[in-house]
């Protein structure tokens, strides 16, 4: 059986960007994660040995967040890496990385970046 294990809004403070400004700085970024795989000795067991555990997911993503980038591109990518690396048992991933008040010449809330691993 298979499902899909999602991650929504995780907020960090962090310190991509080009600008001099936003690696001093830093700014408002939320990632929100979905990886699939197979759930169905969780499913039967209700055992988190057999799950894959969100907060160790979380954990992967906190630590390539917490590395600097220039480009949103290059920090999503890392995490896409970095958490089928650690959980082999994703068949697929996909994580969106966003950044608040992107530095644009007019109004924008957010910028955002999608990447998965086909």
């Amino acid at each position: 059986m298979k499902g899909k294990i999602e991650l929504r809004g995780l907020e960090f403070h962090a310190f991509h960007g080009c600008l001099p400004e936003e690696r001093e700085n830093g700014n408002l970024f939320v990632v929100d994660f979905s990886g699939v795989c197979d759930v169905d000795a969780a499913a039967v067991s209700d055992d988190l040995a057999d799950a894959v555990d969100y907060a160790a997911v979380y954990d992967v993503i906190a630590a390539e967040m917490a590395e600097p980038s220039n480009l949103i591109e290059h920090a999503c990518a890392r995490i896409v890496r970095a958490v089928t690396a650690a959980f082999p048992q994703f068949s697929h991933v996909s994580v969106r990385l966003s950044k608040h008040n992107p530095p644009v010449s007019g109004k924008a809330e957010w910028s955002s970046v999608t990447i998965e691993n086909e």
